[in-house]
């Protein structure tokens, strides 16, 4: 499980992007989105700097943990 903030999150084409980008790193994963509080509680068998690397380089940085 993976509990991420995501600040430049702001709308629906942006959970979206983040959701492809996660699904990227391991399409079997779970994405719940709080847009309103820019919060990501991913489930996923995924490495950690993979799905964040999918996510950078979807233009959506994570904020440091």
């Amino acid at each position: 499980m993976l509990d991420l903030q995501i600040p430049n999150m702001t709308c629906g084409h942006c959970v979206r992007a983040v959701t492809e980008a996660v699904k990227a790193a391991d399409p079997q994963a779970t994405v719940t989105i709080d847009l309103p509080t820019h919060q990501v509680r991913i489930e996923t068998t995924a490495p950690r700097e993979a799905v964040v690397a999918q996510l950078v380089e979807a233009g959506y940085e994570p904020a440091p943990a």
